[in-house]
């Protein structure tokens, strides 16, 4: 019976020669030709200088090396969490607490020039970043090893992120592209997509499609389909250069906001502004949708008398901004009420540290 196999023609094709060079070397002579005829590998020839050279034993000891730390974390998880059962409860301390301090686990050095974002893949023990430098950089966020460079960009990288499934990396640039990277081909570009006329600010990858949604200081969002590289919709309203976008999780609205200092959420399939949002003293950096586990915290913070269930808790329902006023402001969407206003931060609220607050 025929299984459906994870791997790719590529990897496969990896695997079978690491599996002949390991019989060749082992002088497994009659396995040697017969894999070598079964997995129409006729023309390959065992050579200590090609890559698969000595490759399998190095991912059999890799294996061993995981389970081994895999156990011993499990072991330690536990020790842990026997603790906290046993340890006395207490009130949070200050915010201050809430602020990772050093040491730092790793510290990733190649730029060479500021960092503009810094994203992890969804499955895999992978991080990109992105620079002024003109380059984004993949690293193993495990090891903290370095592990490739990606070039073609001839401007600062500005935004990059990967797809649901991480089987795409998307980036854009002040040199006014929009690049596609295939993670499962050596980070390959693949495609690029010309359309806007400044800078491109940010991009996203619409969930559970491969529709692309950019934002730009030539004041317009852009929706790209990423198989044939073409824009399939083009959305106006802002008045000023787009700073960020970003897509809900069942990916039927959008969410921007502006140098116009506005807020919008976008329809998807219509193209129309849904609600604008305003409220902001001064330029509005980032935006997203909250996360529809968030919710009931949401709903507890703000005493809202509101039963969890699934018509309340629909995707999209609310927004948080981050803008150069220095605050934060949460939003219902429906309503476009202003919900609660956040104040602390001594200077701007960039992503980054909205993301921070969003995780406590």
């Amino acid at each position: 019976m025929t299984t459906t196999s994870i791997l790719s023609e590529r990897q496969k094709d990896e695997l079978h020669k690491a599996i002949l060079d390991y019989l060749s070397a082992s002088g497994f002579n009659q396995a040697f030709l017969a894999l070598k005829t079964e997995s129409e590998n006729d023309d390959f020839m065992p050579d200590p200088k090609q890559k698969y050279a000595g490759l399998l034993e190095k991912k059999w000891t890799s294996v061993i090396r995981l389970q081994k730390k895999i156990m011993e974390l499990e072991t330690k998880t536990t020790q842990m969490q026997e603790e906290l059962n046993n340890a006395p409860t207490r009130k949070p301390t200050s915010s201050v607490d809430w602020i990772p301090r050093a040491p730092e686990r790793h510290s990733l050095v190649g730029h060479r020039s500021p960092i503009t974002r810094v994203v992890f893949h969804p499955i895999y023990q992978v991080l990109g970043s992105a620079s002024e430098d003109t380059t984004i950089k993949i690293w193993d966020y495990e090891s903290g090893e370095y592990e490739r460079t990606l070039k073609g960009h001839t401007k600062a990288v500005q935004d990059i992120a990967f797809d649901s499934k991480g089987n795409h990396l998307v980036s854009c640039s002040a040199d006014l592209t929009i690049k596609v990277w295939d993670t499962n081909n050596d980070y390959k570009c693949i495609r690029t997509l010309y359309g806007h006329d400044h800078s491109v600010s940010s991009v996203a990858v619409i969930p559970t499609t491969d529709i692309i949604v950019s934002a730009s200081r030539d004041k317009t969002i852009k929706l790209w389909e990423m198989s044939s590289g073409y824009c399939v919709k083009t959305l106006v309203g802002h008045l000023e250069w787009v700073r960020a976008v970003s897509p809900s999780e069942d990916g039927r609205l959008l969410v921007s906001c502006s140098n116009d200092q506005t807020a919008r959420v976008w329809d998807v399939q219509k193209g129309d502004t849904k609600m604008e949002f305003r409220g902001h003293e001064h330029v509005v950096e980032c935006a997203i949708f909250l996360p529809v586990a968030s919710y009931p915290f949401v709903w507890e913070w703000l005493e809202l008398n509101v039963k969890s269930s699934k018509d309340q808790a629909v995707p999209g329902q609310y927004i948080i901004t981050g803008s150069r006023d220095k605050t934060i402001k949460l939003w219902d969407t429906a309503s476009g009420q202003l919900l609660s206003t956040l104040v602390g931060h001594d200077n701007w609220v960039r992503e980054s540290k909205l993301k921070i607050v969003l995780t406590n």
